[in-house]
């Protein structure tokens, strides 16, 4: 396993670091000490890499993400893997706000709460929250899946179009277009998958889906108050 403190080498040097790993690295397995609330730790990682980050982060933590399996030890900051394309992101402790907002792709695992606008603009991620998340969560998400194993803020889904929302507890309310869905077999499949994988231990079966509406996927005047 290689070591990197940032406290000596600096952040700039990691990321430059990590970043000039490839495919055929065989220099699999990092670990990061002393982050100290940095931001933009290991971001724009492009290759089949493991870094578990020992403690937490400021903003931007595993952002652009590829390939890589990013683990931190501690909370992050907002943004967490934002814009994230595949690989895995783990947070073992809270997220602050827009965590996985406009990920592309890739699993990204909040073992602690999630604030406001978790998944925002998601376009493929798949996010599983252990805890509770902030409101106005999959705001305009456009695909992928929100898993949330608590409970979720005000205004759930506002504006999304084709993403898949399963929430465990219950839900201050409901953004516009956005409306409880029928559980059919296949989500329960999918939702179960995402379960495992993320190391959760509730059923499929205790949680409820939401979605789009699909009214407002085009202008309407008579949908004007909704916009």
């Amino acid at each position: 396993m290689q070591t990197y403190d940032i406290s000596e080498k600096g952040l700039r040097g990691l990321n430059s670091t990590l970043q000039a790993q490839r495919d055929a690295t065989n220099q699999t397995s990092w670990q990061v000490v002393n982050p100290k609330g940095s931001h933009a730790i290991a971001v724009g990682l492009d290759a089949p890499i493991e870094v578990t980050v020992k403690g937490s982060t400021g903003y931007y933590c595993a952002g652009m993400n590829q390939q890589a399996t990013i683990k931190v030890e501690g909370s992050v900051g907002p943004g967490a893997a934002e814009n994230m394309m595949s690989g895995t992101v783990v947070i073992e402790g809270d997220a602050s706000q827009y965590a996985g907002a406009t990920g592309h792709g890739g699993l990204l695992v909040i073992k602690g709460n999630a604030s406001s606008r978790c998944g925002i603009s998601m376009k493929g991620i798949d996010i599983v929250v252990h805890g509770n998340i902030g409101h106005m969560s999959a705001f305009m998400a456009q695909a992928g899946n929100l898993v949330v194993c608590g409970d979720a803020g005000d205004a759930l889904g506002d504006s999304l179009y084709e993403a898949r929302l399963f929430v465990r507890g219950s839900v201050k309310s409901l953004g516009a277009d956005c409306v409880e869905k029928e559980m059919r077999p296949e989500h329960i499949e999918i939702l179960k998958d995402l379960l495992e994988r993320a190391g959760a231990d509730a059923k499929p079966e205790e949680f409820k889906r939401y979605g789009s509406a699909r009214k407002l996927y085009n202008f309407d005047v008579d949908n004007t108050a909704a916009y």
